[in-house]
């Protein structure tokens, strides 16, 4: 009677200590042997179950899954709160940061982020910034200033043309985030004073001397002519 009833309690025995031995695997090791912050955790599939607080990201590989338990989820995922577990979820197809499913942080690339969406090209009324791709309301641009003096190759005379410019100056958009706008420039061809001041008088002077040496030298020569067919 006693024999039978003490290999009934070793076998019981043996089979809570391979019970026991199989949760102490369990919780110790799953993928690379890390199980931090798990609450369930298998050698084939990581954690299951995470500590309080702590989000679930669930990584797949073909048709193979592996649970870790992170305390901020990755790029590319957001996490849900739930009553029973916190899990880590993808964002959207075109999203490459988000608050949520429907809020977007940053846009994957050629795409544009405008009110927490990604869109294939900026809406009307809206420009691309070049580092974010984040579109942006357009500028209110300001007046026109003042045209800039008549020039050419840097010069304000002595040409019958030249250029003139002037400035339109843009403020900021509407949205505190919005970067400065870009200045607008205009030019248009403009009349210059082509003599420049003083430059014209030298020229007539040095014309005159000139033809004054040339009346002396005609004087001379008519003057020579005259003394040769003078009276003998």
């Amino acid at each position: 009677m006693r024999a039978p009833l003490c290999l009934l309690l070793l076998v019981a025995h043996a089979v809570d200590m391979l019970a026991l031995n199989r949760r102490k695997k369990q919780v110790g090791t799953g993928l690379g042997g890390n199980c931090t912050g798990c609450v369930i955790c298998s050698e084939e599939n990581g954690c299951s179950t995470c500590q309080q607080r702590l989000f679930l990201f669930i990584r797949r590989e073909g048709i193979r899954q592996y649970g870790k338990c992170v305390h901020d989820c990755p790029l590319g995922f957001f996490g849900i709160r739930g009553q029973e577990v916190n899990r880590c979820k993808k964002c959207g197809a075109t999203c490459e940061s988000c608050f949520s499913q429907d809020f977007c942080i940053r846009c994957k690339r050629r795409f544009h982020l405008y009110k927490g969406r990604c869109l294939a090209a900026c809406p009307a009324g809206t420009l691309t910034h070049q580092s974010t791709r984040e579109c942006q309301e357009e500028c209110e641009p300001g007046p026109w200033g003042s045209w800039s003096p008549c020039t050419h190759n840097g010069k304000t005379c002595g040409s019958a043309w030249g250029l003139e410019t002037r400035v339109r100056e843009a403020g900021q958009a509407g949205q505190e985030e919005a970067a400065s706008c870009q200045v607008l420039t205009e030019s248009r061809k403009c009349h210059m004073q082509r003599p420049c001041p003083g430059g014209g008088n030298h020229r007539r002077k040095g014309q005159k001397d000139r033809r004054q040496r040339k009346d002396r030298k005609l004087d001379r020569r008519l003057g020579g002519r005259q003394r040769q067919s003078g009276p003998q």
